[in-house]
C-alpha cells in the first residue's frame, strides 16, 4: 500500500456516466478516493450514503470525493440513482488504480481466503501527493472521520 509523502499514482478510468476521468484532472483540488469492495452491499451503502450525507461539507471545503470498485460502469449507474450519490464513482474492472494504490489484497472472509478490494480512503493534496491514507476504515464513520481531518489539517 502507497504511504504518506509518496506521488499518487494517475489514473484513467470510466465513471457512472462513461466519461474518461483521470486523476490527473483534478490537479489543484484535494481529493479524496476512497475504494469499496462493491456496489449495493450492506457496508459500501453505508459508506457511500455517508460521504453523499456530508457531501456539501466537501464541496464547501472544496474537496472532490472519487469512489472506486471493480463494478461495471452499469452496476454504478443504478447504485448512484438508487442512492442519489453525488460523487463520481469509478469502474475498474481491470484493477488498474485499485492494484496501483495496494488496496487488492487477500482478505479471511468466514473462515475462506481470497483476494479483494480492502476498504481503504486516501487524501490526496493539491500537488498530487498523497497527504493521509486511512486504511480498512468503517463505512458508517469514514466521511466524518475525513471531514474532521480537513477542519484540523487547514
Amino acid at each position: 500500500m502507497l504511504s504518506v509523502g509518496s506521488t499518487a499514482p494517475n489514473f484513467t478510468l470510466t465513471d457512472k456516466d462513461g466519461k474518461a476521468v483521470s486523476l490527473s484532472d483534478f490537479l489543484g483540488k484535494k481529493v479524496v478516493l476512497y475504494f469499496y469492495p462493491k456496489d449495493n452491499t450492506p457496508g459500501c451503502t453505508r459508506q457511500a450514503c455517508a460521504f453523499a450525507a456530508a457531501y456539501e461539507g466537501f464541496k464547501s471545503a472544496n474537496v472532490e470525493v472519487i469512489g472506486i470498485s471493480r463494478d461495471s460502469v452499469a452496476s454504478h449507474v443504478k447504485f448512484a440513482e438508487k442512492y442519489d450519490l453525488p460523487f463520481v464513482l469509478l469502474s475498474d474492472p481491470e484493477l488498474d488504480a485499485i492494484e496501483a494504490y495496494g488496496v487488492w489484497q487477500e482478505k479471511k472472509t468466514c473462515g475462506k481466503t481470497s483476494m479483494g478490494v480492502v476498504r481503504t480512503t486516501f487524501i490526496i493534496d493539491e500537488k498530487g501527493m498523497i497527504e493521509k491514507v486511512m486504511p480498512k476504515v468503517k463505512p458508517d464513520t469514514n466521511a466524518a472521520e475525513i471531514l474532521d481531518y480537513l477542519r484540523t489539517s487547514i
